[in-house]
């Protein structure tokens, strides 16, 4: 939603927070940068609630996808703006946190497309992490990774190094919060969407 777009805009640029982009930004993009071609495909991911938030008007209210792409660019310039800045990695000296994963058949990871970084799935997760660092991803929610019903606590860990921490909140999951040190995980939070915290 609008809301929180501008709050987390309001973490980058008051309080030093990184934002990634996801496939919903990318989607985004893609429909105003594309609307005749893309919009079919935003509608179809939720795109007309997002739509509806950011021009102030009922969620359900009817959209046009194309007219509503340039008032979304007029309206909300300074929304679109910071959404097409968002970066699609980043990298410290233990960690690569990216939205979906990498493409870990490349000679070189960092030739991974912002295409892959956000949509990637079994290729990835299947791969064999060469980086030397951990990999912190969302995108597919553990309990698919993990085959177990929606709502488990747990995060996607393996043995090569790749952590998945989309609780999948969406579909009656978790929402996972996480605190990284140099050493690995410090703290781990995950509350279900009625505000409580989940425990196994």
């Amino acid at each position: 939603s609008r809301a929180v777009l501008e709050r987390v805009k309001y973490l980058m640029d008051q309080k030093g927070a990184i934002c990634l982009s996801g496939n919903h930004e990318y989607m985004f993009l893609t429909w105003l940068d594309n609307p005749e071609k893309s919009y079919d495909h935003y509608r179809r991911n939720g795109g007309d609630t997002t739509i509806n938030s950011l021009l102030g008007r009922p969620l359900n209210a009817p959209v046009d996808g194309v007219a509503d792409a340039e008032r979304v660019k007029t309206e909300t310039a300074d929304l679109v703006d910071f959404i097409r800045q968002m970066p699609f990695l980043l990298e410290t000296e233990r960690y690569i946190f990216v939205h979906a994963g990498l493409d870990l058949d490349l000679k070189d990871w960092r030739e991974t497309s912002d295409y892959q970084k956000v949509w990637i799935r079994a290729p990835f997760h299947e791969g064999s992490n060469q980086t030397g660092k951990t990999i912190v991803f969302g995108h597919t929610p553990t309990f698919y990774l993990l085959h177990e019903a929606p709502g488990t606590n747990q995060l996607w860990l393996t043995e090569d190094g790749k952590i998945g921490m989309d609780g999948g909140a969406v579909y009656g999951g978790v929402l996972h919060g996480v605190l990284f040190g140099h050493n690995g995980i410090i703290e781990q939070y995950a509350i279900k969407n009625d505000g409580l915290v989940a425990e196994d």
